[in-house]
């Protein structure tokens, strides 16, 4: 039960971590008066953001295994 929560939550965050950097690249450009719109600093948060979505899935995958 925990590792498919953790999981859960990892999907949601990397898919969130993704977003904010599309937006942060201006390929997103949704809502069109968000502050991350063609930022810079937005496409490194966002990125440090999926890849901390990803090592709660990895994180989830070892709890079931073991």
């Amino acid at each position: 039960m925990r590792a498919t929560v953790l999981s859960g939550l990892g999907v949601l965050v990397a898919v969130f971590g993704v977003f904010f950097a599309l937006q942060g690249a201006g390929l997103v450009r949704w809502p069109a008066e968000s502050f991350m719109v063609d930022t810079r600093n937005s496409i490194a948060y966002g990125l440090v953001i999926a890849v901390i979505g990803i090592g709660l899935i990895l994180a989830a995958r070892r709890m079931k295994r073991g």
